[in-house]
């Protein structure tokens, strides 16, 4: 089976209707090299792509998703919603506070130390997400380089 039939027979499955556009934006996550993008960026790609599909079609649609379990929003310290594929998979991610950049990680210590934590405080622990705020190697080098020419 190709990938469009996988994915009209997975919205069929959550309940939706697949469209044109709820297609065409879960192609754009299944595609992109970016995991974790906002609606402006889903929109940016659609029209790279010359699809004319509104941004309030996108805001819509990754609402839809987030709803069926499809995408997994997440909202960082600058304040704007990104959303990547929900695969199941429980991760942490890294923010860059110059650039915005997110990456993923996941580390079983830190996971163990979260639970026995839990634990220690009588806590019945239902779910966590952890973010970590810094500069990315890329801005960081930006910003060194800028000093050093001073």
């Amino acid at each position: 089976m190709n990938d469009q039939v996988n994915d009209q027979t997975e919205l069929k499955n959550m309940g939706l209707k697949a469209t044109f556009p709820r297609l065409k934006i879960l192609d754009i996550f299944r595609k992109s090299e970016a995991r974790h993008l906002s609606a402006e960026d889903v929109y940016r790609l659609l029209i790279n792509e010359n699809v004319d599909i509104g941004l309030a079609t996108v805001y819509r649609v990754l609402t839809q998703f987030e709803q069926a379990g499809i995408l997994t929003r997440s909202q960082f310290d600058n304040g704007k919603a990104v959303f990547e594929l929900d695969d199941g998979d429980h991760h942490d991610h890294l923010v860059c506070s110059v650039c915005g950049k997110v990456d993923e990680f996941t580390d079983p210590e830190i996971e163990k130390r979260q639970y026995k934590i839990a634990k220690d405080y009588n806590f019945n622990l239902e779910s966590h997400s952890m973010v970590l705020y810094g500069t990315c190697a890329d801005c960081d080098a930006r910003h060194s380089s800028k000093n050093h020419l001073k």
